[in-house]
Formats: structure tokens, C-alpha cells, sequence
């Protein structure tokens, strides 16, 4: 007849220790999933940590339900709040422990390298009070419906709910233990937001728990408690809405730069891709000499700004969304992608490829069609300095999609064409605006 008797005390143990270490491993694969490779700012831990919760929480709420469904098989009623709380107060312990113990293996990791920003301790309260919500989830589940496939359906549920109100529209969105989303190394974190995030899911949680409690043991002190949750919870709602979002504003960035051969600046914590970064720039740099487009300095920006940028003459805004692998070569392709208009006729779009392709510093493509091949072969013949000379007389042409089979060698009874003045040609946007032509942007 033991297993009417619920959970025993060394199989609550034990299976708390195998739970730490479930949550344990799955938060550091989560939060390293989430971690931004290679960059070297607290804000990144925060939201790895915060991340980590669409995995753990779910594993959480799945264990307190197994502990609630085994507790109400033993239990035929709880006389006093106390012996109520005790349970779900223990699982919270051991969950919220567990989430401590990744975000101390995360932060030695940070603090072996240097570190960009700060530590925001609001971040890791509401993390924590997000699984705070999970586990009483959890076990109202596990306690209303005991039966053996409740755990596994408050997991899938949770997880359900969650993501789904992660994904939604407006700010409803907040509401849920999810970072923010887009999050941007330019914007940084609002440690208001995640304060009043913190106050709505400890008071929901609160307020679900105590009124749990108030149901079983009909204690109206417990009804009570339950209440002023309410009203802590609707305060937290209550600021949340009045927040923009959880992201503050644009932050006044200090960057790390690299000065020569030419200058490289990227955000603090990326200071690792300058070396890479300036390889790659400093050959473009070389091959726009004395075009429109010759810069000296390259800055990276933000893409939430990258309608409103406004470069100086000279300096080149470029993109960097992380340092993995080949990070420089994708910077510096959608920049050259941004030097000239988009090309709507397959013929005109295969002689840019050509020229965008020496740009980068790629093979020169061949292309399906011969005048292409023809081209792509005439162009290989040309030295470097003959190619950097070519691009200073088309610039123009080059940049307006303009470009012909006159401009790579041509026919034999075709005038050569004469070269378009030199004007001032801006960069094209990072993304396209709807009507489909590029206006100014920089």
C-alpha cells in the first residue's frame, strides 16, 4: 500500500537532486544556445540566463506536478497554511536554486574576460521569478488533475502558454518570462522594466499559490494574502504597460577602434572582431579609392537605427549581428550589396555580380550567360590598379545599375563608352523600403 502514501522523504530527495542537475545541464545548453558568440557584454548573460527559461520552466513545472499529483494521493487535507506552503515553497527552493547555480557557472565564465556594461540584478530576479510562476503552474496542475500524465501535459502546457504569449503583438507579450526581443547591443537593457517584470511574476505567482492555499485549507488569512498578490501583481502590469519596452534607449556607445590601416570601430563588447573586421574593410577601402564611396573609417551600428543613420563623408555605418564564424565576410558583403541600386534585369544584375564579387574579394563569378563569361574574363585581365581605375570612371554607372557590355571590353565596332561624371552616390538602406526604391539613407 506504499504507493497510496505519495512520495516518500528519500524519494523526494532524490528525485530533487536528479531534478538540479536536469535543470543544471538544460539551462547551460539553453543559455549558451542563446548566448550572442562572441560577444563580450553582461547584457548577453542576462538575456542567456533569461532564455534558458523556455527550456527549464517547463522541466520545472513538470516536476511540481509530478510532487503535487504524488502529495494529494497522501494527503487527504491540509489543516494550517503552513503545512500547505511547505511543498511548493521546497520545489521553488530547489528549482530557483538550480537557476542560481547556471547563472554562477555563466558568470565565472564572464568574468575571465573582460566585460562590456554592467550586471543587471533585475535581470536575474525576474529570471528567477519567472520560474517562480513555472513551478506554481505547475503544481496547481499536478494537484487538480492527479493522474500519472499530468507532469508531462504541465510541461507541454507551460510551455504552450508561454510561448505563445512570447510571440504575440503589443505588450502583452511582456508578460511573459522571455527576454526581450529585439534585443540590440546599441539599445541595452532596462533595468525598470525588468524590476516591473520581477514585481508582476512574483505577485501573480503569489497570488495563485495563496489562493491554492486558501482553497484547501479554507484558512481566510491565506484569502487575504492572496489579494494584496493581486494588487502587487496589477502593479507591475500597470508599469509595465506605461514602459516603452523592456529595451531603454539608444545607449551613448564608446567604441574600441582600431586606427590603422584604416579605422575599425565596433561595440565594446565585440572589440574581439576588430583584427578580422579591419582585413576584410581594408581591401574594400582599397578598391573604392577615389570613387563616391572611398571611406577611411567604419563604424558599426545598430540595425533598430539603420533608417535614421547619418554617416559623415568618409565614414562607412556597417552591421554586425555576431563573431561567428566568417562574421567579417558577411559585414562586408552586405555592405557592398548597399553600394548600388538593385539590379531588376538578369543581364545588368550578372556584370554588377562581377564587379560586387572583385569588391569583396571573391572569385570573379562566371555566370549562364556568355556575355557574362565574356566579361568575367575580360575583367580577370586587368590588373588590380587597371580595375581600381575602371571603377572610378563607371562609379556611376556601376552604382545606378547601369552597366554594359561596352564597359568590359565591348564589340569590336562598339564605342567605348564615355565615362558618367562622378557624383556623389549614397549608400544604398540595409533593407529595402517597401515600394521597392532605394532611397537615401546615410
Amino acid at each position: 500500500m506504499r504507493e497510496h502514501r505519495g512520495v516518500s522523504r528519500e524519494e523526494l530527495k532524490h528525485s530533487a537532486v536528479v531534478t538540479v542537475t536536469v535543470l543544471m545541464v538544460l539551462g547551460l545548453v539553453a543559455a549558451w544556445s542563446v548566448l550572442i558568440p562572441g560577444v563580450m557584454v553582461w547584457d548577453n548573460i542576462v538575456v542567456a540566463v533569461i532564455g534558458s527559461l523556455r527550456l527549464t520552466g517547463p522541466v520545472a513545472a513538470a516536476f511540481a506536478a509530478w510532487v503535487a499529483v504524488r502529495k494529494r494521493r497522501a494527503t487527504r487535507g491540509e489543516r494550517t497554511i503552513r503545512q500547505a506552503l511547505k511543498a511548493p515553497l521546497a520545489i521553488l527552493a530547489v528549482v530557483v536554486g538550480s537557476f542560481g547555480a547556471t547563472v554562477l557557472v555563466l558568470t565565472l565564465r564572464a568574468v575571465l574576460s573582460e566585460q562590456a556594461g554592467r550586471l543587471l540584478p533585475s535581470g536575474l530576479a525576474m529570471g528567477a521569478a519567472g520560474l517562480a510562476l513555472y513551478v506554481v503552474l505547475g503544481w496547481m496542475l499536478g494537484w487538480g488533475v492527479p493522474y500519472a500524465i499530468t507532469p508531462m501535459l504541465a510541461g507541454m502546457a507551460t510551455y504552450a502558454l508561454f510561448t505563445w504569449i512570447a510571440e504575440g503583438s503589443g505588450w502583452a507579450d511582456r508578460l511573459a518570462p522571455t527576454p526581450p526581443e529585439p534585443y540590440d547591443l546599441f539599445q541595452g537593457l532596462s533595468d525598470g522594466a525588468f524590476l516591473d517584470q520581477t514585481i508582476w511574476l512574483l505577485g501573480i505567482s503569489a497570488a495563485l499559490l495563496l489562493g491554492w492555499a486558501a482553497a484547501v485549507t479554507r484558512q481566510p488569512l491565506a484569502l487575504a494574502a492572496a489579494m494584496l498578490a493581486v494588487l502587487a501583481a496589477g502593479t507591475g502590469v500597470a508599469r509595465l504597460v506605461s514602459e516603452p519596452d523592456a529595451l531603454s534607449s539608444a545607449q551613448k556607445i564608446v567604441y574600441s577602434c582600431q586606427e590603422w590601416p584604416i579605422t575599425v570601430c565596433v561595440h565594446p563588447g565585440m572589440r574581439g572582431g576588430l583584427t578580422e573586421l579591419g582585413s576584410a574593410f581594408t581591401g574594400i577601402a582599397a578598391r573604392l579609392s577615389g570613387t563616391p564611396a572611398a571611406f577611411q573609417r567604419v563604424e558599426q551600428r545598430s540595425r533598430l537605427t539603420a533608417g535614421a543613420e547619418d554617416a559623415a563623408r568618409g565614414v562607412i555605418p556597417i552591421h554586425v549581428d555576431d563573431l561567428d564564424t566568417g562574421y567579417a565576410d558577411r559585414a562586408a558583403a552586405e555592405f557592398v550589396e548597399r553600394l548600388s541600386r538593385p539590379c531588376t534585369e538578369p543581364v545588368s544584375a550578372g556584370y554588377r555580380a562581377i564587379v560586387a564579387a572583385w569588391l569583396r574579394g571573391e572569385p570573379l563569378p562566371a555566370g549562364p550567360l556568355l556575355e557574362h563569361q565574356n566579361a568575367s574574363a575580360w575583367f580577370s585581365g586587368l590588373s588590380e590598379e587597371q580595375r581600381r581605375e575602371w571603377l572610378r570612371m563607371f562609379y556611376a554607372d556601376f552604382a545606378n545599375c547601369r552597366l554594359s557590355v561596352n564597359h568590359f571590353g565591348g564589340l569590336a565596332y562598339a564605342p567605348r563608352p564615355s565615362p558618367t561624371p562622378l557624383m556623389p552616390v549614397p549608400l544604398m538602406p540595409a533593407s529595402p523600403p517597401p515600394s521597392g526604391m532605394p532611397s537615401p539613407a546615410m
